[in-house]
């Protein structure tokens, strides 16, 4: 059997042994929208994919897990008017994920993980992760990357520069820049929204209430607070807080769904 940890370099024979023994299958999902004049429209996809793998390499060696090819594109409408993107509508996307969850169920995977990293896509993975565990009796998980990182970006000095995630702004300029500096834009001009000269500050990553002003987007020229403020060196670190985040929820997502199949197997 192959011993990669990425779904599509394995064979039909090998996928069909990892299966049979209780395998973990991860799907990133991203975007392709636009990240101001200083990111490149990749940026959801390229940071959610390189967070996942990266994790999943540092995965238990005991724990079977594969991560499939990343899926490009969320939901993103409300990027359209900038120009560079590409988007699916709320329904679609959550069809897709629906079908490539039946899929991947059909090919005998009972444990399915949805690793999220476009805000957009926030409540469309998790119903699709709840109707995946409802309709066909499957071990579904729902998380954005920077959510199951949480705790450790918060110890961070993030949040002295402004949101996270946030939009093409401090944080994720950072990380793409600490992923593949050559994609970023030196000197890219601060965000005008809410007030350039003063970051914004976050004491958690869901705001307890979700407010969605007609035309903010356009306000704020498409980005938050001021990418290029964090260092080179944080950024690096946070990049590393990110995979160890996420490489911690697989591990916590995987002995739970493990523990419930014997605790069904004994009814």
């Amino acid at each position: 059997m192959a011993t990669s940890r990425l779904f599509a370099e394995h064979n039909r024979e090998s996928l069909n042994e990892i299966a049979a023994k209780g395998g973990l299958v991860i799907v990133p999902i991203g975007a392709i929208e636009q990240h101001g004049p200083h990111l490149p429209v990749w940026t959801d996809s390229l940071t959610c994919e390189t967070i996942t793998r990266a994790a999943s390499v540092l995965v238990d060696s005991s724990i079977p897990v594969l991560v499939t090819p990343t899926l490009p594109f969320g939901s993103s409408d409300h990027h359209l008017p900038f120009g560079g993107t590409m988007s699916l509508d709320t329904k679609v996307l959550l069809d897709v994920l629906m079908n490539l969850g039946r899929s991947l169920s059909k090919s005998g995977f009972r444990k399915i993980m949805f690793v999220n990293g476009h805000g957009g896509n926030h409540e469309i993975f998790q119903l699709a992760a709840r109707d995946l565990a409802l309709q066909l009796e499957i071990h579904a998980a729902a998380a954005s990357w920077w959510s199951v990182a949480w705790s450790r970006i918060k110890e961070s000095k993030a949040l002295d520069f402004g949101g996270v995630p946030g939009h093409a702004g401090a944080f994720e300029y950072a990380i793409v820049k600490a992923i593949a500096p050559h994609l970023v834009s030196p000197n890219p001009t601060p965000s005008v929204w809410p007030d350039k000269n003063s970051p914004t500050k976050h004491d958690s990553w869901i705001p307890p209430m979700r407010v969605e002003l007609a035309g903010s987007w356009i306000k704020m020229n498409g980005y938050t607070d001021n990418p290029g403020s964090i260092p080179d060196d944080l950024g690096k670190e946070l990049l590393q807080l990110s995979i160890e985040g996420v490489k911690e929820a697989i591990e916590s997502f995987y002995h739970s769904a493990t523990e419930a199949e014997k605790e069904i197997s004994k009814k």
